[in-house]
């Protein structure tokens, strides 16, 4: 209601209510129901997310003066501050060397980048797009790229939730949920793992008190007490709001950070000893089962209760309650995925379902938790190094264009593009939204490597640090763009159901703003000429959701949207049937070592990074975690019982430090943590987090960093 009061009844109405996707998590709510409406028609499907995510649209645009400030001037705003200067209203340009913006026009801007793309050889360029894009601009992003001759496409994914594609695949080879919205309606025992719906996707938390309340458990499993997880005031429920919230958990198990697979292979090793697994569904529908089941018989019980901090009886409570439950439905988050064996997790995490038979039925399956409310869609419209072989020849054939196989120029994910502008071999890059600097780790480094590309373009609506930061010695131009719902013509979203959805746009807020297909339809002829393709064509949204509908598999529904105006769920997704999509047809159990870990005796605490309530990725729109009470985000959260230790109080200062960065006097919070684990904020803490990886899915380990901590 604060968020309203500020950007305005009326304003706010007109977003929330128009026929346009929510820009907030993937869970996704809007489209041609309505605003606030989810695709079951129920009302009013909205939260603090979706009004914060709308907040910051609604602005004027920057003043042109502010413009004659320094960059210098431009880095002591904090990211918050900067994000509500306003609307960027025009085109803006910084050349090498120089410390301010100036303001440009259209015409001048799009063919200073047009001059630059086209003297650059185009393996030292790549294309960027985050989750908060439509479908039509990431098809047409991704084939001006692979025409003009890269593969270096890439998308946010790779830095959230890679490691679930991967994971997926190899044990039911499909790389989405295998649940829609209603199956969540139908289940008598939620999974939430390593993630924090309280703040990331509140509109999930009303789906986990309905299970409660129809006498279903939900289990979290997260090294963090999360007050939300506990207990949460639902906004569409008075009953919930009046009596100071309704129970989300109904069990709540605290593993060490980076401990998931040995605990999961603890629930395992309980239903297995019990003999509650579902052996018919095993023996018929799954492959590899025996090696899973001798790895977790052989596992000591006393190693699974050192390594992870839990008893054996909280874990087989857990297990019981797993073994009697008739549909059971897994969700997890970053919290899986941010960790040097991400892919791991989640595929621990299929094999849990797996042994009940948890997969391929209605009201039962997986439900990564995705955070943009495109981020699933962009990567359908294939925004990423490689093409599946089919959708490839298919794109070709069907645009009788040639474009850049892998064969002739192997992609690049989004991190090993900026190691090789690290290593002088970037000349330009296009960046379209989020905010690539703050979303990597390692500050010192990514700024390092991002001022030695030669030239950037972005895409954007307001300015964040990724635009100030990492340019002191090269060329940046970085143009305005229509909201979602500002945009001239209808586009299309994809929820983390696997639910297409249209956004009729059509609000008119900045003058100046382009849609993202009008600029890269435009570039895309200036670079390139019209020879081979003219992209004019494809200024119509209308023309693109034809070729993606004849191109893409599953997505036939696409072609007469805007005209049916029906929604639909991608075809071959869902798994309501265990129907797997393998080469023989059954899901595999994936088996791994146990990993037994020592202390890193000069960095001894684990450190994860996690993101705010008043937060959406790296956006801030509000200083203060009003979750977790607390006021700033210069913080770190600890284990009582450490802080006693090393003889720190609430409110007093620390130094955190790793090998590769230190956070200087952080007000420290106590926090209901295992011994040795802490919090700090996403991107504060990324000084803290070096490049180690998942080597499977390239997605970086935020989530278990060896630190320090002194007073």
């Amino acid at each position: 209601m604060q968020t309203i009061k500020r950007i305005g009844v009326l304003n706010s109405k007109k977003a929330l209510t128009s026929k346009n996707t929510c820009k907030a998590c993937g869970l996704g709510m809007g489209g041609q129901l309505g605003g606030m409406t989810n695709e079951q028609g129920e009302f009013p499907a909205v939260c603090n997310k979706s009004v914060q995510a709308q907040s910051t649209d609604i602005q004027s645009p920057i003043p042109d003066a502010i413009f004659d400030y320094s960059l210098s001037d431009f880095r002591q705003l904090s990211p918050h501050e900067l994000e509500h200067l306003g609307r960027l209203g025009n085109p803006i340009y910084k050349k090498k060397d120089e410390d301010n913006f100036q303001v440009i026009d259209w015409e001048e801007a799009l063919d200073k980048i047009a001059k630059r793309f086209k003297a650059s050889e185009p393996e030292k360029s790549f294309f960027y797009s985050s989750g908060r894009s439509s479908n039509e601009a990431g098809f047409v992003l991704q084939l001006f790229a692979r025409m003009y001759g890269t593969n270096n496409v890439n998308n946010c994914s790779y830095y959230c939730h890679q490691a679930t594609s991967v994971g997926l695949e190899t044990t039911i080879g499909t790389g989405t949920a295998t649940v829609e919205l209603a199956d969540l309606d139908g289940c008598d025992l939620f999974f939430v793992i390593g993630a924090n719906p309280a703040s990331n996707h509140p509109r999930f938390i009303y789906k986990l008190k309905a299970c409660r309340e129809r006498g279903g458990k939900v289990v979290i499993i997260n090294p963090a007490k999360e007050p939300g997880l506990v207990k949460f005031a639902v906004p569409k429920s008075p009953k919930s709001l009046l009596k100071g919230g309704s129970d989300i958990a109904s069990h709540y198990l605290q593993p060490k950070v980076g401990k998931d697979v040995t605990l999961f292979k603890g629930i395992a090793k309980a239903i297995i000893e019990k003999n509650k697994h579902n052996q018919n569904f095993i023996n018929q529908y799954t492959s590899s089962f025996n090696e899973f089941k001798e790895d977790t018989q052989r596992l000591d019980w006393s190693v699974i209760e050192n390594e992870i901090g839990l008893s054996r009886q909280q874990i087989e409570q857990v297990a019981e309650l797993y073994a009697n439950s008739k549909n059971t439905v897994f969700a997890w988050g970053m919290g899986m995925t941010h960790h040097q064996h991400g892919v791991e997790n989640v595929e621990y995490i299929a094999n849990l379902a797996l042994l009940r038979g948890m997969i391929g039925r209605p009201n039962a399956g997986l439900l990564p938790l995705r955070g943009h409310s495109n981020v699933q869609g962009i990567g359908t419209m294939g925004v990423k190094p490689v093409l599946a072989k089919d959708v490839f020849e298919s794109m070709q054939a069907e645009l009788g264009v040639k474009m850049v196989s892998t064969q002739q120029s192997p992609g690049l994910d989004t991190l090993a593009c900026l190691e090789v502008a690290d290593n002088d071999s970037i000349d330009v890059a296009l960046i379209m939204g989020g905010n690539l600097l703050q979303a990597t780790p390692n500050t010192s480094w990514v700024k390092q490597a991002m001022d030695k590309i030669d030239f950037k373009c972005f895409l954007t609506t307001t300015l964040n640090q990724g635009h100030i930061h990492g340019c002191d010695n090269s060329e940046i131009l970085i143009l305005p763009v229509t909201a979602r719902d500002e945009e001239p013509q209808s586009t299309t979203q994809e929820s983390m159901f696997n639910y297409v959805r249209m956004s009729e746009g059509g609000i008119t807020r900045i003058e100046n703003a382009r849609s993202e297909v009008s600029i890269l339809t435009s570039l895309a002829n200036r670079i390139m000429g019209k020879a081979q393709f003219d992209f004019t064509k494809f200024e119509s949204h209308t023309d693109i959701r034809k070729a993606i509908a004849e191109i893409i598999p599953g997505l036939k529904k696409l072609k007469s949207i805007d005209v049916a105006k029906q929604e639909f769920h991608i075809s071959n997704r869902l798994m309501h049937t265990p129907k797997f999509n393998t080469v023989d047809g059954k899901a595999r159990f994936i088996t791994h070592k146990t990993r037994i870990t020592s202390k890193d005796v000069q960095y001894p605490m684990q450190l994860m990074s996690v993101r705010s309530e008043g937060q959406f990725n790296s956006i801030i729109y509000e200083e203060k975690d009003s979750y977790r009470d607390i006021e700033q985000r210069w913080a770190v959260m600890m284990n009582p019982i450490d802080m006693a230790e090393q003889d720190i109080k609430q409110g007093d200062t620390a130094t955190i430090k790793s090998k590769y960065g230190e956070m200087r006097d952080v007000t420290v919070y106590a926090f209901d943590l295992p011994r040795s684990n802490l919090m700090a904020y996403y991107p504060e803490a990324n000084c803290l987090i070096g490049l180690e990886r998942d080597k499977r899915s390239q997605t970086p380990a935020f989530k278990s960093v060896p630190v320090s901590v002194c007073r």
